[in-house]
């Protein structure tokens, strides 16, 4: 017996070693590997298959919906066709609004001519415009002077009123009007001229230098102006050859009267000047010293007792005028009174038109 048998008995004994039990575990755990080994081969197959069919399908699941998916992405989005509809409407609603400023733009050009024209109106007429306005009309207060308002307005109308009485003397004087219905043309218009005086009288109460500077007259009238109007002897220079053919004796007369309206204009403005004089040296003054700013008041006081001459002047200076027509009227015959008075007005017109368009020149200057 060799050690391999003893080593088997001995086992055995000891009931560690039985050969068939022992190729029955054998058998057991070959079984059970071959079933682990085959269960395995079917999971892998299983998972083989599995991911073969996951790759085919994820393959035709990316290629198949690509063509779609870039057609939905050509396609613009539902916010992005709202945004593209929003902005044409805006874009229409802009271009609404722009011709509707273009349109209120025009109408206020035409406004504009229009009250250009209404203005320009007014200067025909002679009626203060709001260029001229100083603190003659407003006031430090913001007062309007009622005097200087109230002739503003009759000063209008009394333009008015001449512009129909011109136009009655020539429809008369063109026609085959009668003397007496000249003669009653011409007193209403000498009466009309009266009415002016008067009315200027009363404004230089109020205020002397609104008078005075013509700033109720036209532009072109206020170039010819002497103390608060026309100067008589350079108007009846004017006038002189528009009553052609006159006698020897009316010549001689309206000779004589435009001397005599010469002297008394020279003597009105020599004192005229005399009065600036005495005015500027009664408020002249040292402005550094004491005794200057203590008398201001008294200086003040002063100088406003002087400047009622002024009204003064204006009184004589239209009283002149008014003589001039009333000796004019007398020397003329009632033919000859109606073309004065009416070669007088047209005259007026004239300036007034002229001073229209040299303001529509500077306007188009600018």
């Amino acid at each position: 017996m060799n050690i391999e048998s003893i080593t088997m008995v001995e086992l055995r004994r000891m009931g560690m070693y039985d050969a068939n039990h022992q190729i029955g575990m054998w058998a057991d755990c070959l079984k059970a590997e071959s079933s682990q080994n085959t269960s395995s081969s079917a999971i892998l197959e299983e998972q083989d298959g599995g991911m073969e069919n996951l790759s085919e399908d994820a393959r035709l699941g990316i290629v198949g919906p690509s063509k779609p998916y870039e057609q939905e992405e050509s396609k613009p989005s539902d916010k992005v066709i709202r945004r593209l509809a929003q902005n044409r409407e805006a874009a229409k609603k802009s271009r609404l609004r722009k011709k509707a400023y273009i349109q209120q733009l025009e109408l206020s050009r035409i406004k504009l001519v229009q009250l250009e024209q209404e203005v320009d109106k007014v200067r025909h007429q002679g009626v203060y415009i709001g260029e001229h306005i100083d603190n003659s009309i407003i006031g430090y207060s913001g007062s309007i002077n009622p005097g200087i308002a109230a002739f503003e307005l009759e000063y209008g109308h009394w333009i008015e009123e001449q512009n129909r009485q011109i136009c009655e003397l020539r429809a008369a004087l063109q026609g085959s009007a009668s003397d007496i219905e000249l003669g009653i043309l011409v007193e209403n218009g000498m009466k009309h001229y009266d009415d002016l005086f008067r009315m200027k009288s009363i404004a230089a109460k109020s205020d002397v230098f609104y008078i005075v500077s013509g700033l109720w007259k036209a532009s072109a009238e206020r170039f010819f102006l002497w103390i608060g109007g026309f100067r008589p002897s350079g108007l009846l220079k004017v006038l002189s050859p528009q009553l052609n053919p006159l006698t020897e004796q009316q010549r001689m007369a309206v000779y004589n009267l435009q001397q005599s309206s010469q002297q008394a204009e020279d003597a009105l403005s020599q004192g005229l000047d005399k009065l600036q004089q005495t005015l500027s040296e009664t408020i002249a003054a040292d402005p550094l010293s004491a005794s200057g700013m203590t008398n201001y008041m008294g200086q003040m006081g002063q100088a406003m007792g002087k400047l009622e001459a002024l009204v003064s002047f204006v009184d004589q200076a239209d009283h002149l005028r008014q003589e001039t027509l009333q000796q004019m009227y007398q020397i003329l015959q009632t033919r000859q009174a109606a073309r004065g008075l009416l070669a007088l007005g047209d005259y007026l017109q004239r300036l007034r038109a002229l001073s229209s368009l040299w303001a529509a020149r500077s306007r188009e200057r600018i």
